[in-house]
């Protein structure tokens, strides 16, 4: 499968955005919003969940990655959440969240050990 991206325009809207509202798709139909932080590093979007695996949006777009949706700026962009755990896609989630968020004492949470097999690269549907 052939990777896609957001246009340029959306990039740049979600590099500047402190936070986003991620929608997710529940077992039972139902949808989740979940405010979470966002970075873009060469054109990729990433997040992460700071709660590990356990966090019900990282769980639900995870077992659903098609039925994802980041709302922001009144736009909603339906997306696909592919697992990004590989080690240059780790680091970079993580150099990015050190830069847009530098001085942010809640960054260090998102660079922990245990919760780099979270991060995530959305792709636009």
């Amino acid at each position: 499968m052939t990777e896609r991206r957001f246009d340029d325009n959306t990039l740049a809207l979600l590099d500047r955005e402190r936070e986003i509202r991620i929608e997710t798709a529940l077992p039972d139909d139902s949808v989740r919003h979940t405010t979470i932080w966002v970075v873009v590093d060469e054109g990729e979007v990433f997040v992460r969940s700071w709660r590990g695996e356990r966090a019900r949006w990282f769980q639900a777009a995870v077992d659903r990655p098609d039925d994802v949706a980041v709302l922001l700026a009144g736009r909603r962009l339906e997306a696909r959440a592919l697992s990004a755990t590989d080690d240059e896609s780790v680091a970079r989630c993580s150099s990015a969240l050190e830069r847009k968020y530098a001085g942010d004492p809640s960054t260090r949470s998102m660079v922990r050990e245990e919760i780099l097999n979270t991060t995530l690269r959305l792709e636009p549907r």
